[in-house]
């Protein structure tokens, strides 16, 4: 799958110049004169890759990379300066940058770091999707199971289970039994990585 790209820079020339060599590779480009623009449409945008200038009015493409962040959007972005040092550099790259790009741009160049940008968003979206598949699951679990999986997630035997839950042996293993056929696994390690998922942040 291709994703959209949304290309914000403030020179008219560059958006279309950059606009045009990405669509004979078949990407569909997107572009915003400043970075304004662009935060008033991304909650109404389908995921997709960033091409940021760095040097814009009002709000710069660094800044514009800590207000996405914020707002918890963390599509890949290709930086692009005619001004770059190493600490702008430095700042894209923790900011979420797969690259970073001098103006003029080599085309060659801003086509294989939209590439990059593609796979590490289908890598996102792929994570993304896998941990709402395993919430949901998670979210089957009745109470006590879930009492019963944090205990399993943390190693305990079934007999030390039964101690810590007041429950007999028999009726752990009852659980465990429900909380495999529900998560689709038996297996520990899996039902542990399940666990560790439903609690970690997005």
């Amino acid at each position: 799958m291709i994703y959209p790209v949304y290309l914000v820079d403030d020179d008219e020339a560059v958006r279309r110049a950059l606009t045009l060599l990405l669509s004979t590779v078949g990407i569909h480009v997107t572009g915003f004169a400043d970075s304004q623009a662009f935060l008033a449409q991304v909650g109404k945008l389908a995921p997709g890759c960033l091409i940021l200038d760095i040097r814009m009015p009002a709000i710069s493409g660094l800044k514009l990379q800590e207000k996405l962040a914020g707002r918890g959007i963390d599509w890949p972005t290709v930086v692009i300066s005619g001004h770059g040092d190493i600490e702008a550099c430095r700042r894209a790259f923790r900011n979420g940058a797969v690259d970073f790009l001098s103006k003029p741009v080599d085309e060659q160049d801003l086509i294989d770091a939209i590439q990059k940008a593609q796979e590490a968003l289908a890598s996102i979206l792929s994570h993304r999707a896998e941990r709402a598949e395993t919430l949901a699951l998670l979210a089957t679990l009745t109470a006590r199971e879930s009492e019963v999986l944090d205990r399993v997630a943390g190693g305990f035997t079934s007999r030390q289970i039964a101690e810590a839950l007041n429950l007999s042996p028999r009726t752990v293993e009852s659980h465990r039994a429900a909380i495999g056929a529900k998560l689709g696994t038996t297996s520990q390690a899996e039902l542990t990585r399940m666990w560790l998922e439903g609690r970690s942040t997005p």
